[in-house]
């Protein structure tokens, strides 16, 4: 059917694209598969019958979250089958507004990963209820389902989430002052600063997805994450010399991170979690080149709710 203001449609889409990315972004924790989710979105928004709409906020959410639906279903094999341990494509975020302080805790690498260990179904509700405030309702007719299988996952979603998330961070600026040098010692070599920041515990991820060498399996405990990230300042890193390679301080997916640059391209970014204390709980560091692709662009990303 020819829609009649295509103009006021592309207008509208527009004003609620920020908010068609987020949703995506969340429920497929990849930057590229959300953008593909958004454009194809648009395809199917500009060929539908909008006369009938409503709510237009509503019915594009709907549209891009049985997209995303769609795509993390037939991604689960790849991710499952993946070299090492499959992280979170990084994003930059930009924002200090008390929604964006809001809203980062459901963008962060932490909330991501812990996403990724629930099913399909249970991600898309739970990004849908607890982030986005949708009605039970809403969501069942986006991922086609009944009222009451939507609630049951939410349900498990919830506690699931719940049991696995960190409990306890410290503020934004505690977050800023440890990543600060935790940067400094890491660039700077500095074993026994680094000691001093890292919980006991503490575990490094790092995603090199068979494309870069990086740990295939997670890296635990105090003393060896620190000498592994002293040794950046020292040796080659992924063909670069240390003299060639330079990092900076950036605001990724919600909070506070790294972005490491070097012969004219980024080559990691790093991201850490907290306890309640600001010690360093856990590290990620994100090296498949095919995951920097929104790191490289140069892009803030707004990911808020609204």
């Amino acid at each position: 059917m020819t829609q009649p203001f295509p103009e006021l449609d592309q207008q509208v889409f527009h004003q609620h694209r920020k908010l068609l990315f987020s949703v995506a972004y969340r429920v497929l924790g990849s930057a590229a598969d959300a953008e593909d989710a958004v454009q194809d979105a648009w395809i199917k928004w500009s060929a539908a019958d909008r006369s009938q709409v409503a709510d237009p906020r509503a019915y594009l959410a709907r549209i891009v979250s049985n997209l995303a639906l769609e795509r993390l279903r037939s991604s689960r094999y790849k991710r499952e089958t993946y070299v090492g341990p499959w992280l979170p494509e990084p994003i930059l975020t930009s924002g200090d507004t008390a929604e964006a302080v809001t809203d980062a805790e459901s963008v962060s690498m932490a909330m991501l990963v812990v996403l990724e260990t629930l099913s399909p179904l249970e991600r898309a509700v739970f990004v849908l209820k607890e982030v986005f405030d949708f009605s039970h309702a809403e969501i069942a007719e986006a991922v086609e389902r009944s009222e009451a299988a939507v609630r049951q996952a939410a349900h498990r979603a919830r506690e699931h989430v719940l049991a696995r998330r960190p409990r306890f961070a410290p503020d934004r600026s505690r977050q800023r002052e440890v990543t600060e040098k935790f940067f400094a010692a890491a660039t700077g070599g500095d074993i026994n600063a680094l000691m001093e920041l890292l919980s006991p515990d503490v575990t490094l991820w790092t995603d090199g997805g068979g494309k870069v060498r990086q740990a295939l399996r997670p890296v635990v405990g105090a003393a060896t994450v620190a000498a592994w990230f002293a040794a950046i300042g020292t040796v080659t890193y992924q063909g670069v010399d240390p003299a060639d390679m330079n990092a900076d301080l950036v605001e990724i997916n919600g909070g506070p991170g790294m972005v490491f640059r070097g012969m004219g391209r980024v080559i990691a970014t790093v991201t850490l979690d907290f306890d309640t204390d600001g010690q360093i709980t856990a590290v990620h560091n994100v090296a498949n080149p095919d995951k920097l692709r929104a790191v490289t662009d140069g892009t803030a990303h707004d990911v808020g709710t609204r």
